[in-house]
């Protein structure tokens, strides 16, 4: 495995996650992220799995699933 979603996992990604889910960060390993807890939306889920978010704080950085740790609210 090269460690890529595949298809199918992305498509999985973009219907758990549309465009105005809410998220809480509980960790990501970036000096840019935000605190744990703080809370943002989602505004897309891009062909790599990677999910977008505008966060509470500004930020627009995102997450990406089996790196970081957040949970759907």
């Amino acid at each position: 495995m090269n460690g890529f979603p595949t298809r199918e996992q992305i498509e999985r990604i973009k219907a758990q996650y549309p465009e105005g889910t809410k998220i809480k960060l509980i960790a990501m390993d970036d000096t840019q992220a935000p605190p744990p807890g703080t809370v943002g939306e989602v505004m897309f889920v891009d062909d790599a799995g990677s999910i977008h978010v505008r966060w509470e704080t500004g930020s627009g950085l995102a997450v990406i699933p089996r790196v970081d740790s957040f949970t759907k609210i």
